[in-house]
């Protein structure tokens, strides 16, 4: 396939472009500033974020186009997803920036780096060719594993990196040869023509069959899900609370891009195949999630197997095959992302110079050292149990009827019985806030515009909850 390259090109990336130059420009400007003025490579990268979101509004919302030869895919879907991104990545660096601050960890490399696995994620967003979603998962992957060996003299971090290394190298290799394997098969690297060509292969041919194996280890290690989850508990423990919040949350949004892009445009052919090997990764993930997280004494160890269990539900969804399955698992990913942002948020504040909160016995007596925050928690805890009227019941409940939809019912109801042992976990937190004598009495700390974002974010939980339609109804508009 010949490439052609067009200047017209460039305008349907400027967001990645303008990323990128700041970046470059904030790694420069903060080797001339002094850790008294680190203030300003923060500043400089929310204004970044904001000219991302300017870009990606001015540019969006249109027709769906495609640019440079059809590698790179300019539509409705990556737009919001894009801003989702844009947001949450804007309260992780406010959210980060107290606890690095009190750690001498407030440092420009933090938030380059955050920049760069932003792009990365942006990429895998708008990917149309299996070789560009390769390179931003490479893209987002490298800045991940250098962030959670971000603190250097912590000998746990540097373990959790090192795991984190190996493991995401095997996975990456193994994305890899699937990759290769579904090139060897059709001859082209285009999403679009990958899809129509499999479709003239037929069922015959095994190779595909193969090489989607191989992808879907891939995707499993990137979401996290059962059995390549090994390395989701350590990473959450062993990394810095900031950035266990970074990659607890943000990705996420990437890591269904990723599924909707390899699968649902590339793949639809074997759709069959990977529907079957979904179920199997779900209920695994679900299972494994919370059994697991139940005889957790860690709080981030804990919110891991969370995250694991929340996979195999975003799962239910993509499996369904359906556009409103799509829009399903699509809703829950964002409402996760933002239900992550507020737990590890809410974790941050509790933290201070010379002490993490990271064991469930920090959470004791958190109402009568701060009500209004332990109200906040008690939303995000609700919310991940599924309790109505938060955010994450509507979320569970899109899911699960589009699994009925499909006639899996038996489905449904392994999700939901999984998802009631799931709640003793998330209450037992609440029952640690509420009934139990504190711990520590010390007031929580934060800067004002920090507890106002959370408590923004908490409240955003319980209203998507109680007013669901428009998010909803944005979804199904952008996959339909």
């Amino acid at each position: 396939m010949a490439y052609v390259f067009s200047p017209s090109d460039l305008v349907q990336v400027a967001p990645e472009i303008f990323i990128l130059s700041m970046a470059c420009v904030i790694l420069i400007v903060d080797l001339f500033l002094d850790d008294r003025r680190r203030y300003v490579t923060h500043l400089l990268c929310q204004v970044t974020l904001l000219g991302a979101a300017v870009l990606t509004y001015m540019l969006g919302f249109g027709e769906t186009t495609m640019a440079f030869s059809g590698a790179y895919i300019h539509d409705a879907f990556g737009d919001v997803l894009k801003i989702a991104m844009y947001v949450v990545t804007a309260a992780v660096f406010l959210y980060s920036r107290d606890y690095l601050k009190d750690r001498n960890l407030l440092k420009g490399e933090y938030f380059v780096l955050g920049l760069f696995g932003l792009l990365g994620m942006m990429i895998m967003v708008s990917a149309a060719n299996l070789l560009v979603i390769y390179l931003g998962i490479e893209l987002l992957a490298l800045s991940l594993y250098a962030l959670v060996a971000f603190d250097r003299d912590n000998k746990t971090a540097a373990e959790a990196a090192m795991k984190y290394f190996v493991l995401g190298a095997i996975a990456s290799g193994m994305l890899l040869y699937g990759m290769s394997m579904i090139y060897g098969t059709t001859g082209t690297l285009s999403s679009t023509e990958i899809a129509a060509r499999l479709v003239d292969l037929g069922s015959d041919d095994l190779v595909p069959i193969f090489g989607l194996v191989f992808i879907m280890v891939g995707i499993g290690f990137k979401l996290g899900v059962v059995p390549f989850h090994m390395w989701v508990p350590d990473i959450y423990q062993g990394a810095p609370t900031s950035v266990t919040l970074y990659i607890g949350s943000i990705p996420k949004i990437a890591g269904f891009a990723l599924v909707m892009r390899l699968l649902v445009d590339t793949l639809p052919g074997l759709v069959v195949d990977w529907q079957a090997m979904l179920i199997i990764l779900a209920v695994l993930s679900m299972a494994i999630g919370n059994i697991v997280a139940i005889a957790q004494t860690n709080i981030k160890r804990m919110l891991a197997y969370s995250t694991i269990s929340h996979m195999g539900f975003l799962l239910l969804g993509v499996l369904s095959g359906t556009t409103e399955g799509y829009s399903s698992a699509m809703f829950y990913t964002l409402v996760y992302s933002m239900m992550a942002l507020g737990s590890f948020g809410i974790l941050l504040l509790m933290s201070r110079s010379g002490f993490d909160a990271e064991m469930l016995d920090d959470m004791k007596g958190l109402n009568r050292r701060s009500p209004w925050f332990a109200g906040m928690m008690l939303i995000m805890m609700f919310s991940m149990a599924g309790v109505p009227p938060m955010a994450g019941f509507y979320a569970k409940l899109s899911v699960l009827a589009a699994v009925v939809d499909i006639g899996l019912v038996w489905l449904a109801i392994v999700a939901v019985l999984f998802s009631v042992i799931g709640a003793f976990y998330y209450l037992r937190v609440i029952k640690l806030m509420y009934f139990d004598e504190p711990v520590d009495d010390s007031p929580l700390g934060g800067s004002a515009d920090v507890r106002f974002v959370l408590s923004l974010n908490g409240l955003a939980v319980l209203g998507l909850g109680i007013f669901p339609a428009g998010l909803m109804g944005l979804c199904l508009q952008v996959l339909s």
